[in-house]
């Protein structure tokens, strides 16, 4: 189904089934395949490939030789039907890929609303990536590998498969992430070390000096004490059960984790 007020070049191909919402803005030689959703005003600039179970939200804009909804990189996958949803208000540069889960796996690549992802960067299968992020110029996703909200990467960068990387970390360009970023973490270098907190993040989301600095005490003692970072979490777990920040930080410590945490330089532990 397309929409009477959809504006599609010539030179395009829409596959019989796909849907095409109101007011969208398919560019020249661009194919849209059967399965695909284009909500409304999202806009496909030219030589775009969306294929597979695609569903792109509304006012996303998608650039020159992107290729959405491929089949993912994976040995094991046998033509499933699986899927890639991306949100509204994305900004999807040049030479973009992103591909559909894996069966075993959910089956769903996700990506929520307000994100950018810069040129050639790269989302791999059963990916899920929250909302305002920004990835930069060829940063690479390996398979399964969540992403909180307000993320920043840097050009370059390169995420494990199954790592998680918590809402407003930074990952610095060229960085090497093979274990998980806590929450507000700043990782950088090769392998990749928790220098310290995304402060200039966390400002800019709202929060206040007196929470960021109560953040940034708890990070000390935790990565930076004189014992395993378990035993300092557990050791001031208590201190800090009213501040909301810090639980959803201890949270995510607690939680399920195919690679481990990333920490702190062994010279500044000592």
């Amino acid at each position: 189904m397309i929409a009477a007020s959809a504006s599609i070049h010539p030179s395009s191909v829409i596959e019989d089934g796909a849907r095409i919402g109101e007011n969208v803005w398919i560019g020249p030689f661009c194919f849209v395949g059967k399965d695909v959703t284009l909500d409304n005003g999202v806009r496909l600039m030219s030589h775009v490939v969306v294929t597979g179970k695609t569903a792109i939200g509304e006012r996303t804009a998608v650039f020159h030789g992107a290729a959405l909804g491929a089949e993912p990189q994976n040995v094991n996958y046998k033509g499933e039907e699986t899927e890639l949803r991306i949100g509204t208000d994305c900004l999807i540069r040049e030479g973009v890929t992103m591909h559909t889960g894996m069966p075993d796996a959910g089956g769903v690549t996700s990506v929520g609303n307000h994100s950018m992802f810069l040129a050639y960067s790269h989302v791999a299968h059963d990916c899920h990536v929250g909302s305002h992020v920004i990835l930069s110029n060829n940063v690479m996703l390996g398979g399964h590998v969540t992403v909180g909200d307000r993320v920043i990467m840097g050009g370059g960068a390169a995420v494990h498969q199954f790592c998680r990387v918590g809402h407003h970390a930074f990952v610095g360009g060229l960085a090497a992430c093979s274990l998980d970023v806590i929450p507000y973490g700043m990782l950088n270098g090769n392998p990749g070390i928790l220098g310290g907190l995304n402060v200039i993040g966390m400002s800019r989301s709202g929060m206040s000096k007196a929470e960021i600095h109560t953040v940034r005490r708890a990070f000390k003692r935790i990565f930076h004490g004189e014992g395993t970072v378990r035993q300092n979490l557990e050791a001031i777990r208590h201190e800090f059960d009213n501040v909301p920040a810090l639980a959803d930080l201890f949270s995510f410590m607690d939680g399920e984790s195919h690679r481990g945490l990333a920490s702190a330089a062994k010279e500044k532990r000592a």
